[in-house]
């Protein structure tokens, strides 16, 4: 169990620190997209937890935070961190275990760029958020004349292997959001840098989004219902 928790806190200070090198302020935007709308006490699920990067500030402005993630190694790297209310599942595979409308907002951060398509995260966040609930989440940006993909290399991501992202563009977003009962209240562009050096970046986004209580037209297989 030493050797593992070693090996984990490794995992993390790498993971971390190379947020802190190349200037990552995902978890910064978003948490101060939600800020004033949030309150000490209330409930906040972190999908896609990893090493608790997105929510850990949420933890200390005295929200109970709940974090999902696929992986065992992130999941531990946030109980040394202090999360307390983790579980383990895949993003991709609704049904999440949490009872419908049982939270009070929700954070994606980091995330949305290994999807192509965000139909169950929103299916499963739509469901789950009390009405009135904010979802303040990241996306890697687009326009609309750019590729849907962009490859990170193997030099960027600290592994043997490049990696495939992908980038949303604001009318996709609109979609998702107007196809799943939010109403947008904020949302802010900003620069992601790939290196340390601040050579290679991208433009990522932050939404700020409410859940309206008006019935999804968006069907969990991505059809339009209305159509």
């Amino acid at each position: 169990m030493v050797r593992q928790q070693g090996q984990t806190r490794n995992i993390v200070e790498a993971y971390d620190e190379e947020a802190e090198a190349t200037g990552w302020f995902g978890p910064e935007v978003a948490f101060g997209l939600i800020y004033k709308y949030i309150q000490p006490g209330q409930s906040m699920l972190d999908i896609g937890v990893g090493t608790g990067l997105g929510s850990i500030l949420f933890l200390k402005a005295g929200l109970t935070v709940y974090g999902m993630d696929v992986s065992p190694d992130m999941l531990e790297a946030c109980r040394i961190k202090g999360f307390t209310n983790l579980t383990r599942h895949n993003l991709s595979e609704p049904h999440y275990p949490y009872a419908s409308e049982s939270l009070d907002h929700a954070v994606c951060v980091g995330v949305f760029n290994f999807f192509s398509d965000l139909t169950p995260v929103f299916t499963e966040t739509a469901r789950i958020l009390r009405t009135g609930g904010n979802f303040v989440f990241v996306t890697a940006h687009r326009t609309d004349d750019e590729a849907l993909t962009v490859v990170v290399g193997a030099e960027h991501t600290k592994s043997d292997e490049p990696v495939t992202m992908y980038r949303h563009s604001t009318q996709q977003i609109s979609r998702w959001i107007d196809g799943f009962g939010f109403t947008l209240l904020r949302s802010l562009t900003f620069t992601v840098y790939m290196d340390p050096e601040k050579r290679q970046s991208l433009q990522a986004k932050s939404y700020l989004v409410r859940k309206t209580g008006i019935e999804p037209t968006i069907a969990p297989d991505g059809n339009d219902r209305q159509f």
